[in-house]
């Protein structure tokens, strides 16, 4: 057993968006701690500059690490295009894991035509991760982009669906997944099949993008695929907790993890907008208010 195996593991995100993925990897690995920041005094992190984005994303890191973890989940996918590298040389030995290369290999895996759509921030977008990882997985995609920034305010704000969500959804889509008139069976083959969520909030728009894209478009949301490769890492590293049950089936007569929540900005704020994510009402108990 690894001396640091009961250590949490720590998560970070720009603000609320990396709670998706911590929902999924508190249900893959119940019985592991998990420690979450949300940096949301500086939100977006999307529109902003690549070094600006490290130095922001080295400071979250940092507070986490001087904390006590594990292991580093980059629960955002601009923080994950833009500084990954810089994490894991910055913290070596400490494993680092980002989300852009496990939704990259759902995508992959998941197009029958290798079509693939990919909305995120214009930082995401402009530093090319996407593009590069899944070329990298299936060198035959073609790979769409767009940058769809209103959607992080829409989700921090728990605006998820209706008529104006979706109308916001279809005026960033427009020309993506619209097939010409009088199509034929070739020119549908040419339409994307795959639509990728590459901003940890973009599930919470899930069922309004659904309607837009309709129901033949794979929808990739890389947050239960990122719980599934930190579940595969930990226990190659032995840092899996040593009384964890091994699935949440297994949870009821084993050990269950601890959370905690710490937030640079207006802890209440986080508490309504961290409920929306999580499915849950959080308390005041859970979130304490930091600076960076």
């Amino acid at each position: 057993m690894n001396s640091n195996s009961r250590l949490p593991i720590g998560l970070f995100d720009s603000g609320m968006g990396g709670l998706t993925v911590f929902k999924a990897l508190a249900r893959r690995l119940p019985g592991e701690d998990l420690l979450y920041l949300g940096d949301t005094a500086r939100l977006p992190y999307g529109t902003k500059g690549r070094e600006t984005i490290i130095r922001y994303t080295l400071s979250s890191a940092q507070k986490l690490v001087d904390m006590g973890v594990k292991m580093l989940v980059v629960a955002c996918n601009t923080a994950t295009a833009a500084a990954l590298p810089a994490l894991r040389e910055h913290f070596a030995p400490l494993p680092v894991l980002g989300v852009v290369e496990p939704g990259s290999q759902a995508a992959a895996k998941a197009s029958h035509n290798g079509r693939i759509v990919v909305l995120a921030t214009e930082a995401t977008i402009n530093g090319g991760a996407y593009q590069q990882a899944i070329a990298r997985i299936r060198p035959d995609a073609v790979v769409l982009t767009r940058a769809c920034n209103l959607f992080v305010s829409l989700a921090e704000e728990g605006w998820m669906n209706g008529p104006l969500v979706e109308g916001i959804i279809r005026r960033y889509l427009e020309g993506l997944f619209d097939a010409p008139e009088n199509k034929d069976d070739n020119d549908a083959a040419l339409l994307p099949d795959t639509l990728v969520l590459g901003c940890t909030h973009y599930p919470l728009l899930q069922d309004a993008l659904r309607q837009v894209v309709g129901p033949d478009v794979h929808i990739v949301d890389s947050a239960a695929t990122t719980a599934e490769f930190v579940a595969q890492e930990l226990g190659n590293l032995h840092l899996l907790h040593p009384d964890r049950p091994a699935f949440a089936s297994d949870a009821a007569d084993k050990r269950q993890g601890e959370s905690h929540f710490l937030t640079t900005d207006h802890v209440s704020r986080f508490i309504r907008t961290g409920s929306l994510f999580l499915g849950r009402e959080m308390t005041e108990g859970e979130v304490t208010l930091i600076d960076l």
